[in-house]
């Protein structure tokens, strides 16, 4: 049973979307809360899987509520659910951790699939603010290839060099395929391995780049050249 809580400062989308997912087979809403303060608050007492967050709210506003959630319960997920598209809302949720980012005209059905991709390891992101984060990961997968040097390792400064020499040739593999956003199963497809030993190497690559989730995981392969979008 996944265990949600529902974070948004509007009393009718709190009912409204407890009352949708609690209809839902395999999905528990164990607490709401109106904003980002008692979110983080509420954490600690209900235990959530997964915290369904809005972004615009007083008090403590959804990235920085979710920011502190990571921090704090890094096993966590966050979906975001908002009415904002902008660059700025998405890149900083999703830098700060989000698992996911959902627009509120989103079907009940996508709601669903987000939060159980969420805590299988997966990303959804909404497709009309899909093709910003593209956008913003080809600039940083240009931004790695031009810097000075030839290789990934000659472009990566001392620090990053000794991330790179925990990282073994079979995680490095499986990173450039999680930049491509292919899931766990799709990867032990592909690289012909079991989906439970992709998802072992996804957790130890996640831990030696100390990243919140498998985007901030890209992101960081794509700024230093270690993966490509292709």
């Amino acid at each position: 049973m996944i265990r949600v809580l529902i974070t948004d400062d509007q009393d009718i989308v709190r009912q409204g979307l407890s009352v949708i997912l609690k209809h839902q087979p395999g999905l528990e809403v164990v607490g709401t809360a109106a904003n980002g303060r008692e979110a983080v608050e509420s954490v600690p007492k209900v235990h959530p899987d997964v915290v369904l967050m809005d972004l615009k709210m007083p008090v403590l506003n959804g990235v920085q509520a979710t920011r502190e959630i990571r921090s704090r319960y890094s096993e966590i997920k966050i979906v975001v659910l908002t009415t904002y598209d902008a660059d700025d809302w998405v890149f900083d949720a999703i830098r700060a951790g989000a698992n996911g980012y959902l627009l509120k005209d989103s079907s009940s059905e996508e709601i669903v699939e987000a939060i159980q991709g969420a805590v299988a390891g997966e990303v959804m992101i909404d497709p009309a603010v899909a093709g910003k984060v593209l956008a913003e990961f080809k600039r940083l997968a240009a931004e790695g290839q031009n810097r000075p040097g030839s290789s990934p390792r000659q472009r990566l400064d001392a620090d990053d060099e000794l991330i790179l020499e925990e990282l073994t040739d079979r995680e490095l593999a499986v990173l450039q395929q999680m930049a491509q956003g292919k899931t766990n199963k799709e990867i032990a497809e592909e690289l012909f391995l079991a989906e439970g030993t992709v998802k072992n190497y996804v957790s130890n690559i996640m831990g030696k780049l100390q990243a919140n989730d498998r985007t901030q995981a890209t992101i960081f392969a794509l700024k230093r050249g270690l993966a490509t979008l292709e």
